[in-house]
């Protein structure tokens, strides 16, 4: 059994363009999805967010329209409610990303509140850099990526630039509406930090390993993402 530990964003909205913030948060098939896959492999589930606040769900991950139905509306409700862990996260601030025995891998959730804070959170960025220097798994899944851009050095570099990598893509920002409102596109800051970005079929499964870097495109792409970090970790 090993120890993942799951960030997610602590942000309720996301600041666009024209200064209106956004109600948004983590998109709940982020979390439960993930959740469901590692718990069924007998792994066990730390969640940390900035602060240790307890993390909102962006409203519109929960609507039957983006879930095919209302039953699946309602699974994924119920599902989020039982997660009692998410309930309370540890401080992202707090955790030693040194300590080899402190997690085996860790999995950022997306949804748009990362796009607000671990975008630009040194705690984070240090966590990710620690942990893909030690080797081992680093798992990101839609806009999680955006917590990349926070690994940046002094010297104006990320460790993560050349690994091959997805995110949320352009297209499918433009498709929810958000492209000509937001103050930057992930997929546009990805390729900047030096991620040989990938693209697969809008909003269906997609993941991309590279080395100890595994990512996910969108929503559809969670439980993939937690499937090939169990292969990783079984490896």
């Amino acid at each position: 059994m090993s120890r993942i530990l799951i960030v997610v964003t602590g942000s309720d909205h996301w600041t666009l363009a024209d200064g209106t913030k956004h109600p948004t948060g983590y998109w709940a098939e982020e979390v439960t999805a993930p959740y469901a896959v590692l718990r069924a492999a007998s792994h066990q589930i730390v969640f940390a967010t900035p602060g240790g606040v307890v993390p909102t769900v962006d409203a519109g991950s929960l609507s039957p329209d983006v879930n095919g139905g209302q039953e699946n509306a309602d699974r994924i409700a119920a599902e989020l409610a039982a997660i009692s862990e998410l309930r309370s996260p540890l401080r992202l601030e707090d955790i030693d990303p040194s300590d080899p025995d402190a997690f085996d891998a860790v999995f950022y959730a997306g949804g748009h509140g990362p796009m607000e804070d671990l975008s630009v959170h040194a705690a984070s960025g240090r966590l990710l850099n620690s942990v893909l220097a030690s080797g081992r798994p680093v798992s990101v899944v839609c806009h999680g990526p955006a917590a990349l851009l926070a690994t940046v050095g002094e010297d104006g570099t990320s460790p993560f630039a050349g690994y091959r990598a997805t995110g949320f893509t352009n297209a499918e920002e433009t498709a929810a509406g958000f492209a000509d409102r937001a103050k930057w596109l992930l997929q546009d800051r990805l390729v900047e930090l030096g991620i040989d970005f990938q693209e697969g079929e809008v909003f269906a499964p997609y993941v991309v390993t590279d080395r100890n870097l595994i990512t996910g495109q969108n929503p559809a792409s969670s439980a993939p993402v937690a499937e090939a970090l169990v292969r990783t970790l079984a490896a």
